[in-house]
């Protein structure tokens, strides 16, 4: 077993538009694994807020150009004393990540009232090789403004294959 990191996800601008919820970068010599990621929202709580957003999760290889307009994520080391992470995390990137390859792994709805969590069986792990990235996009428009304060909050683990 390789190394085992976790990170909060905590995007607290609104958004009105489409937007890339995170871009994980596996680091060079680092190949990972996604164990899970969970995320919520605690701005949109009443009937006349809920909506239903698409999120398509993706890997993208290839010379990408990044997203920007966001905030950083830290992976925290699960066990004491272990080495820092080599991979790197975005959050909230209000200019979505543009070219390379992608591949879309899974589309999901969520209804953003609940959690949406994502918890895949242990074959169904994605491995990401060295360079590699992960993005989950928002590829609806939300009706109104999510977010906020508190906006949306989640966490995502994964695991350095060294």
């Amino acid at each position: 077993m390789g190394r085992v990191y976790t990170s909060s996800i905590h995007i607290s601008a609104a958004f009105t538009a489409q937007i890339d919820i995170f871009e994980l970068l596996a680091a060079a010599n680092k190949p990972l694994l996604l164990h899970t990621f969970e995320l919520g929202q605690v701005t949109e709580v009443g009937d006349a807020q809920e909506e239903g957003l698409t999120l398509v999760l993706k890997r993208v290889t290839g010379a990408p150009t990044s997203g920007s307009g966001g905030g950083t994520g830290t992976f925290n080391v699960t066990t004491p004393n272990d080495a820092a992470a080599g991979a790197t995390l975005e959050t909230g990137n209000t200019t979505k990540l543009t070219g390379g390859t992608s591949v879309e792994l899974a589309r999901f709805g969520w209804n953003v009232r609940a959690p949406l969590p994502y918890i895949p069986m242990p074959e169904e792990k994605i491995t990401l090789d060295q360079a590699t990235r992960l993005v989950l996009e928002l590829v609806t428009t939300p009706v109104d403004s999510i977010g906020g304060t508190n906006g949306v909050v989640g966490r995502i683990v994964i695991e350095e294959l060294v």
